[in-house]
């Protein structure tokens, strides 16, 4: 097990119109608590020693999510630290957020208990403002941006982890990484947004237009990595280590077994979110704390959610490269996964993009110097 994603709160603060919680085929949020109990944090605490001592491990990553995870509050959010923390002290934290709740308080318990700090923002003020709005229809970028300044101070830069970005193709790429380097993050997520061959992606009708949006970035991101703040980006680097047989940093990237577990307010053991967009129930496993081991659910999943590939992946020439992308985008009602991701040829042409510019560079001869 590589992580668990711990549900801390099932609401959120925003209504974004590409959210894969709350506005896609899975409902399943509806009928969660709204926060996740003491008890139940004392359950989640328990498994995590449980499995912790039965394999020997010496560290685990746990990711306070939601909806929302800051809208449990200060005393939800420091409990739940404090308690899996004191079960596992080896645990290390992050927190996904919209950034809009983070205050004074909320740093100080990050740094207490070194939560790396990921906000969710779009690009600028238009980009954001495009999908990540409030229920009311008002845009949500100021207070965003006024929570990634707080962030930004030098005091905070042990607990700033990065920013996620979903990307929509009609959002200029330049503009989007030029807003995004300007809160001079350590790392950024571009994230694909959530769809499949039942519900597939937005425009699908333009061919490429998510590898040519990827590409443009990419290649400013590669060419002047070194002097723009020196700033990660996961998608790019996962890529690159696969070219070369290395583990993959992201789902999307890499095909590798399932690891994540995620584990719901009532205390339910779920697969990954993107999963909820598929079906009703899409994530689901059947199995909770109360009755299950970590080493239950990890054993169920290898057995209920294989990560077969079918013929056309597996006869592809970047398949050990992009492992068939997320196994969300794979879905189609008809015949579940075993279907090249949604996003297949745009994730070709980026493969072979990106490989063909590092390729060009280990070729390059040695530049000498006096």
């Amino acid at each position: 097990m590589r992580q668990i994603v711990l549900k801390i709160h099932s609401r959120c603060n925003l209504s974004c119109d590409y959210c894969y919680v709350y506005e896609s085929i899975d409902q399943s949020w509806r009928t969660q608590p709204t926060t996740m109990t003491m008890a139940t944090l004392e359950r989640v605490a328990h498994r995590i020693d449980e499995h912790a001592r039965d394999h020997e491990m010496r560290e685990l990553r746990v990711v306070l999510h939601g909806g929302e995870p800051l809208l449990a509050g200060h005393d939800g959010v420091e409990a739940a630290l404090r308690i899996i923390k004191g079960a596992f002290p080896a645990t290390r934290f992050s927190i996904q957020t919209n950034g809009i709740l983070i205050d004074d308080r909320f740093l100080e318990l990050f740094h207490e208990y070194g939560v790396s700090v990921g906000v969710s923002v779009d690009g600028g003020a238009a980009e954001t403002d495009r999908h990540r709005r409030y229920a009311s229809g008002r845009g949500s970028y100021d207070r965003i941006a006024a929570g990634i300044a707080r962030l930004m101070r030098p005091e905070h830069a042990a607990v700033y982890g990065g920013l996620l970005c979903t990307i929509d193709v009609d959002n200029d790429p330049d503009e989007v990484y030029d807003s995004l380097l300007a809160f001079r993050p350590p790392r950024v997520d571009l994230l694909l947004p959530h769809g499949n061959w039942t519900t597939p992606p937005p425009h699908r009708d333009r061919p490429l237009a998510y590898a040519d949006w990827l590409i443009r970035v990419f290649d400013r991101w590669y060419e002047h990595r070194p002097v723009e703040s020196g700033t990660r980006i996961r998608l790019f680097e996962s890529i690159i280590a696969r070219l070369f047989g290395l583990p993959s940093e992201t789902e999307t990237i890499g095909g590798e077994a399932p690891g994540i577990v995620t584990v719901e307010t009532d205390g339910s053991y779920e697969q990954s979110d993107a999963l909820k967009t598929t079906a009703e129930g899409g994530p689901a496993t059947g199995l909770s704390l109360a009755d299950h081991a970590f080493a239950d659910v990890l054993s169920h999943l290898a057995v209920t959610a294989p990560y077969k590939l079918g013929s056309k992946c597996l006869s592809c020439p970047v398949v050990k490269v992009c492992g068939g992308g997320l196994r969300a985008h794979r879905y189609d009602a008809a015949n579940g996964f075993e279907n090249p991701s949604a996003y297949c040829d745009d994730l070709f042409a980026l493969i072979n993009h990106i490989g063909d510019r590092v390729r060009a560079d280990l070729t390059q001869p040695a530049v000498v110097t006096q």
